[in-house]
């Protein structure tokens, strides 16, 4: 089962593609957490990543195509996998399906999660990220057990720079702008399912295995 997570940034993906990745035994393959290990090892792609990222912009497409076909092809993607992140530009996405042609493979569901603008807002700026694990959290619907502490390591959580209200804006433009198309590209595919991101978490979870099934 290969499956493509969207929705805007904040829309709650990321969480869900954790949760199915679990459930079905398959990779969840996210670019924000291999940009986040370049970034927290200090290499070329790492700092030109984090040069995008720190201002609410994508990251071009040949600094993720590349990396993604790579991890896909691994052993522990033969059953399938679920990427968060990525494609997030139609040219991402031809590439993704040209890769995928030469195995004869395709993708088989692309789920939008969908939320209004306002609500991401509201959301993002709640979330607080520590920068040693890469965990995350909400102060209102995720919070840590011990506020400013990560769970896992310990480490200081922090309101990353991406998640401040005015990049939220930008970012949300830049989702409109480049990534949005891609719902109409996989709705011309028939592998495009929608599920409403403004209900409680494991409803839009059941809603989703309602749609891959059990």
């Amino acid at each position: 089962m290969k499956i493509i997570m969207l929705g805007a940034p904040g829309a709650g993906k990321g969480t869900q593609a954790k949760m199915i990745a679990e459930k079905y035994c398959i990779p969840h393959i996210s670019t924000g957490d291999i940009f986040r290990a370049n970034i927290k090892n200090g290499t070329e792609l790492g700092k030109k990543a984090k040069e995008f990222m720190d201002k609410g912009l994508l990251v071009p497409d040949e600094l993720t195509c590349d990396l993604v076909v790579d991890r896909i092809a691994k052993d522990d993607c033969k059953n399938g996998f679920i990427l968060d992140g990525f494609p997030r530009t139609i040219p991402q996405a031809e590439a993704l399906d040209a890769a995928l042609v030469k195995n004869n493979e395709k993708m088989d569901y692309a789920i939008d999660v969908d939320v209004p603008d306002e609500n991401i807002v509201n959301r993002m700026g709640g979330r607080r990220a520590c920068l040693n694990c890469g965990a995350t959290y909400h102060v209102v619907f995720n919070p840590t057990k011990v506020e400013g502490k990560c769970d896992n390591c310990g480490s200081d959580t922090v309101l990353r720079d991406d998640d401040k209200p005015e990049t939220v804006q930008n970012r949300l433009k830049v989702y409109h702008d480049q990534t949005q198309p891609l719902i109409e590209y996989y709705n011309k595919q028939n592998i495009l399912k929608s599920v409403d991101g403004t209900q409680s978490m494991d409803k839009v979870f059941s809603d989703i295995t309602a749609i891959l099934g059990e």
